[in-house]
């Protein structure tokens, strides 16, 4: 479990495999554990990180003022080349579908390809106002309740998803930072990154769940696959935002045989 001084902050992450890198962006509310059928999935052909962004798991926390999504994608495109990894795939799922798009949109040298996982355009650039004040609502309520927070977001999984599943994931987003997601929740709201979208010049490949409810596929998955030029979509049934853990196997072959098909130089 190392760690790593990236732009002042203590940097952890997870690290397995030798090959092409593929660096994993985890989600709001969770840290690198989320990626642990990755890193054990792909580690055979691939040099799979998944690193605590600034905030969560063991990284430091988030410096206190103008951080933002900039500060986020900056801090990731130190460690990539830190641990040489340049250029990578890299892979977000959910929020961390908008720290790579941010990374992309900063310093697309460092990024060979793009995986993204139900992720968004910011909530700006992807969901209605009225979802996207529900939302800020719902948490607020949940960060100003006594006790510890708990993540447990609806729709997060597919109907009826396997037991050990949940319990993987509400353990791990028991451990999230209420500052963290304040400072996360805001920035991905007034997030708007269609711009970025039609301007890919990478392989992108978009995996949603057929199920997921908080990056619904038939519109968001949709508008990215629209706009990227180089995209291909799969669709991963019985599967919801979290398709990376409720299919595994399903989710390391596909990314397995993408990878395969667009290999990086360096």
């Amino acid at each position: 479990m190392p760690t790593i001084e990236v732009n002042g902050l203590g940097i952890g992450y997870d690290r397995a495999g030798d090959g092409a890198g593929l660096v994993l962006v985890h989600g709001a509310a969770s840290d690198a554990r989320m990626w642990e059928p990755q890193l054990a999935g792909l580690a055979d052909e691939l040099t799979v990180v998944a690193w605590d962004e600034p905030g969560a798991g063991r990284s430091s926390d988030l410096p206190s003022n103008g951080f933002g999504l900039a500060g986020v994608a900056d801090t990731l495109a130190g460690l990539i080349e830190s641990l040489e990894l340049a250029p990578a795939h890299v892979g977000g799922l959910s929020w961390g579908g908008v720290v790579a798009l941010e990374l992309y949109r900063r310093r697309p040298e460092l990024v060979g390809s793009l995986i993204l996982c139900g992720s968004y355009a910011g909530w700006k650039g992807s969901l209605p106002a009225a979802e996207i004040e529900a939302r800020l609502v719902a948490l607020s309520s949940q960060l100003e309740a006594p006790g510890e927070f708990e993540a447990k977001l609806p729709g997060l999984f597919a109907p009826d998803p396997s037991p050990e599943v949940v319990a993987e994931m509400e353990r791990v987003m028991a451990d999230a930072r209420p500052e963290t997601m304040r400072s996360n929740s805001a920035t991905i709201a007034a997030a708007d990154l269609r711009e970025v979208l039609p301007g890919i010049a990478v392989p992108t490949l978009l995996i949603w769940g057929k199920q997921d409810l908080r990056s619904p596929p038939e519109s968001v998955a949709r508008q990215f696959h629209e706009a990227i030029p180089d995209s291909r979509l799969v669709l991963i049934a019985d599967a919801g935002h979290v398709s990376n853990l409720e299919r595994p196997e399903l989710f390391n072959r596909t990314v397995r045989d993408f990878c395969r098909a667009h290999p990086l130089s360096s």
